[in-house]
C-alpha cells in the first residue's frame, strides 16, 4: 500500500494541472506512435462475456458485466485491459512485423485496492505491434523497452520546457534487471521492497520476467496466463519475455510502475502457462482456440497508464489529482488534510 507524503504542495494549481494533462497526453502519444510505428485505432469499452477476450490481469479479477436487451440479454463485460483484443486487431489488419496499433483504453477494475496510485478507473495507452518469430527474444524486448523509455524522457523535457519548476529527474539510461536475480540478491526483501531498492538506486529500471515461478516457488508479481509470455527461457537461466518499467518517485518515496509490457504468448507457451496455472479449460474459449491453432499474429505489446504518467511527470501525490474516480471517505479525508485536491 502506497502511503501519502507527510508534507506536500502541488507545483501546479488545478487549472494548470488540467492544461498540463492535455499537453502530456497529446505529446506522449505522438512520440510513442512515431517511435514504435503505431497507428491509432478505436477501442471497445466492453466485449462479449465468455469469449476469452477480456483480461483478468493477475488471473482473479472480476469484470463489471451487464445484459444487453437488444441482444436477448447477452452479457457484456467492461474491459479490464485490451491485451487480447489488440492482438486480434493486429491480426485482422494484417500488419507487417515492426508495425502496430495504439489506442486510448478506458477500463474499470472494481477489485482494485484503492490507494495513492490505484483507482478502479483505468485510462491507458494500450499498444501492440506485430513481430517476427525470430524476434521472440529478450534482446528484442529490451530494444523496445529503451524506445518507450526515450518517449518518457522526451515528454519529461517537454513538460519542463513549459513548467520550469518541474525539473527533469529521469536518468539518461534505463537499467535492465531480472526478477529472479533480484530474488537471489535480496532474498529477505519482499518483491515490492526489491523494487523500491533498485528503483531508488538506478532511477529507472525494467524488471524482466514477471509472472513465472522464482527459484523458491514464489512469483515476483501476478500475471494472467494468456497474454504475456512469462514461461519461455530467455537465456542465462532466466525465464520470461515480459516485465515492468519502474521509476523512482520522490514525491511518494517509492518505486512507481509506469508500464507493463511483454512479448505475447505463442501457442506453445500459452499451453504451458495454462497448465501451470491449472486453467486448461480456457483452451476451449474462442480467443484461445485461435491462438493455439496459430491463427494469431506474433506480437509484443503493453500498456502505459495515462493518469499514472501525468501523476509522475507533474509530481503529484495522488492519482486522483490527474483523473476523476471514486474514493473512500478515509482517502478523501487524508487527502484534504494534506492539501491534495482530488479532481
Amino acid at each position: 500500500m502506497i502511503k501519502l507524503p507527510g508534507k506536500y504542495k502541488s507545483i501546479l494549481n488545478t487549472k494548470e494541472t488540467e492544461h498540463a494533462i492535455v499537453a502530456i497526453k497529446d505529446f506522449f502519444q505522438l512520440a510513442l506512435s512515431t517511435e514504435l510505428n503505431l497507428t491509432r485505432v478505436t477501442a471497445p469499452l466492453f466485449v462479449g462475456s465468455g469469449t476469452g477476450i477480456n483480461d483478468d490481469l493477475n488471473g482473479v479479477e472480476r469484470p463489471v458485466s451487464f445484459p444487453v436487451k437488444a441482444l436477448n440479454d447477452s452479457k457484456m463485460e467492461i474491459v479490464q485491459s485490451l491485451a487480447k483484443w489488440k492482438r486480434m486487431k493486429v491480426t485482422d489488419l494484417e500488419l507487417e512485423p515492426g508495425f502496430g496499433i495504439y489506442t486510448d483504453m478506458n477500463a474499470l477494475r472494481p477489485d482494485e485496492d484503492l490507494d495513492a496510485i490505484h483507482s478502479i478507473y483505468v485510462d491507458q495507452w494500450d499498444w501492440c505491434m506485430a513481430i517476427d518469430e525470430k524476434d521472440r527474444t529478450v534482446f528484442y524486448l529490451h530494444e523496445i523497452v529503451k524506445k518507450v523509455y526515450r518517449c518518457l524522457q522526451r515528454t519529461e523535457f517537454f513538460i519542463y520546457d513549459r513548467y520550469p519548476a518541474i525539473k527533469p529527474i529521469l536518468p539518461k539510461d534505463i537499467k535492465i534487471l531480472y526478477a529472479d536475480d533480484l530474488a537471489k540478491e535480496y532474498p529477505k526483501l519482499t518483491p515490492k521492497e526489491r523494487e523500491d531498492k533498485v528503483a531508488k538506486q538506478y532511477g529507472a529500471v525494467f524488471i524482466t520476467g514477471i509472472g513465472g515461478k522464482l527459484a523458491d516457488g514464489s512469483i515476483h508479481d501476478g500475471r494472467a496466463p494468456d497474454y504475456d509470455d512469462w514461461i519461455t527461457e530467455s537465456g542465462d537461466g532466466h525465464r520470461g519475455l515480459n516485465g515492468d518499467i519502474l521509476v523512482w518517485n520522490p514525491v511518494l518515496d517509492s518505486a512507481f510502475e509506469i508500464s507493463s509490457m511483454g512479448i505475447r504468448v505463442s501457442p506453445e507457451s500459452l499451453k504451458a502457462q495454462l497448465e501451470e496455472r491449472g486453467c486448461t479449460d480456457r483452451e476451449n474459449l474462442p480467443f484461445h482456440k485461435k491462438l493455439l491453432k496459430g491463427e494469431l499474429t506474433q506480437t509484443l505489446g503493453g500498456g502505459i497508464g495515462q493518469s499514472r504518467l501525468c501523476m509522475f511527470l507533474l509530481r503529484k501525490a495522488h492519482i486522483g489529482e490527474t483523473q476523476v474516480s471514486v474514493w473512500t471517505d478515509q482517502i478523501k479525508e487524508d487527502c484534504k488534510k494534506r492539501g491534495i485536491v482530488l479532481l
